[in-house]
């Protein structure tokens, strides 16, 4: 009887990752409804397009391999290889940090190129003597960039906890649940970027 008890609540989902399941399908809802408005609103005209800076393929490269290493920090700190498991944190901050810094640097060159305002099929160009104040396209852009770096940030925040506590002091307690929900939210930013990224892609 208390074998079944033990595998029952070892099949039952943890709270805390439950509600980061939860918390990660509204976010995700959340993405799926801004970029479908965006997808229709474009197809009405009026639009400026949008080429994306060659950053953004290198900030990708960078993710990627965040989310490699902290997969392999959890491997070893479940391992009890402390002093592998701080290299593979360090490694991975570091990535986060760069991812961030590449993506507000993407961004940031994404508003200060010269765009193109599709109005009824053609193409004008925005430096000759034809603008749109408030074009909705920067409107979606800057919404869904704004919280696209406002995820990142608290996953860098969360990143940099984890650091602190593996460098602050010696572990007793071999419990990586708390790095497993990080490294599942670290995931979803990765996975979330890869997304907008191709659909960017597919309509600038």
């Amino acid at each position: 009887m208390e074998g079944v008890m033990s595998t029952d609540q070892r099949k039952r989902i943890h709270p805390q990752k439950f509600a980061m399941w939860v918390a990660l399908g509204s976010i995700a809802m959340m993405f799926a409804g801004l970029t479908s408005a965006y997808v229709v609103k474009q197809a009405s005209g009026n639009w400026r397009s949008y080429h994306l800076p060659d950053v953004f393929w290198i900030s990708t490269i960078a993710i990627v391999l965040s989310s490699v290493t902290i997969v392999l920090g959890i491997r070893a700190f479940k391992r009890r290889e402390i002093p592998k498991y701080k290299m593979l944190i360090t490694a991975t901050l570091i990535l986060g940090v760069a991812f961030g810094v590449l993506q507000f640097a993407g961004f940031y060159q994404l508003y200060a190129q010269p765009q193109e305002l599709i109005l009824n099929g053609e193409s004008l160009n925005r430096l000759e003597a034809v603008t749109v104040a408030g074009n909705p396209a920067e409107s979606f852009l800057f919404v869904i960039a704004g919280l696209h770096l406002l995820h990142i940030l608290g996953g860098i925040v969360a990143l940099a906890i984890v650091f602190f506590k593996a460098f602050r002091k010696r572990v007793k307690i071999y419990n990586a649940t708390g790095l497993e929900i990080v490294a599942t939210y670290w995931h979803f930013v990765d996975v979330l970027w890869i997304y907008l990224f191709m659909f960017f892609l597919a309509n600038q």
